[in-house]
């Protein structure tokens, strides 16, 4: 077991990615605490691990708020006696063009995603300086890398998440601690099955050279190699788990036939510096 006797905080994850996250850890023996501001999805989540023998606990937590964080902390020493992980997986999506977006939007979605990530990485950070060991995993995406319709303050608040990685690995690597994103493209969840519209799915579907949504699963293995000893020497990095998004160039079938023009209806264009045909003056 890649985790055995680990303690791993995952905020985030009463559902979707971070749930799948939690799970995976717990089966290769991490004890995990459930972060999540939806109590009962943290309880269920939770129970769901301690009844395949895993050992979890559900806390409530509004990552935003710096007095619940620094709860979840000492809860999570209280329980489990060290943290040795911590996945900053929570987070809000928006759809909605830049013109559109209002101020209240705009907060909500970078206090969220880029506060609250700042704000559980520095706390548990501060512990694990103490120990002199640690791993920390911001969760990004591939909104934070290029631009994309309707990512205004996702993809604002996202791009600060990659960067504040960067920093926090320069700063913590040479205290011991790991500090590196993944960068999910689309997946399949509830999060974005309320945020992608039909023109955004199709949209994927066309641009992606494997062509289809992730899986909650194919992020939890990216999430789990970094949490792991296997990623001893990385640090910095942001892993695109994306389906190939971001290498993709023109793409297109190369089965599909393009309608051939009938060469004797085109009209002659010559450069002007080509020959005129035989016979031909060029006029000045």
């Amino acid at each position: 077991m890649r985790l055995m006797k680990k303690v791993a905080i995952i905020t985030g994850s009463g559902r979707g990615i971070g749930r799948e996250i939690a799970i995976l850890f717990a089966s290769e023996g991490a004890r995990i605490v459930i972060a999540d501001v939806n109590a009962e999805n943290a309880r269920r989540a939770a129970a769901d691990i301690t009844g395949t023998g895993g050992e979890a606990y559900g806390l409530e937590v509004d990552i935003t708020d710096p007095a619940q964080v620094e709860s979840l902390m000492q809860q999570t020493l209280n329980k489990c006696g060290r943290l040795d992980i911590l996945v900053n997986n929570a987070g809000v999506g928006l759809n909605k063009p830049f013109l559109d977006t209002s101020l209240e939007e705009w907060e909500r979605v970078v206090r969220i995603n880029l506060t609250g990530t700042f704000l559980c990485a520095q706390s548990a950070a501060r512990e694990m300086v103490r120990r002199g060991s640690g791993k920390i995993i911001n969760v990004a995406s591939i909104s934070g890398q290029r631009g994309g319709q309707g990512r205004a303050a996702y993809g604002a608040a996202k791009a600060g998440v990659i960067l504040l990685t960067q920093v926090m690995a320069v700063e913590l690597a040479p205290k011991g601690i790991s500090v590196n994103a993944i960068a999910p493209g689309p997946v399949d969840t509830d999060q974005s099955r309320e945020t992608h519209t039909e023109a955004t799915r199709h949209a994927y579907h066309e641009r992606l050279p494997i062509k289809r949504y992730g899986e909650l699963r194919e992020i939890a293995n990216a999430a789990l190699f970094l949490a792991s000893d296997e990623s001893s020497f990385i640090a910095g990095h942001v892993l695109n788990v994306d389906g190939g998004f971001r290498a993709a160039g023109l793409m297109f079938d190369a089965d599909d036939e393009l309608p051939r023009r009938d060469q004797s209806s085109e009209p002659l264009r010559l450069a002007s510096n080509a020959a005129p045909p035989a016979g031909k003056r060029r006029i000045p």
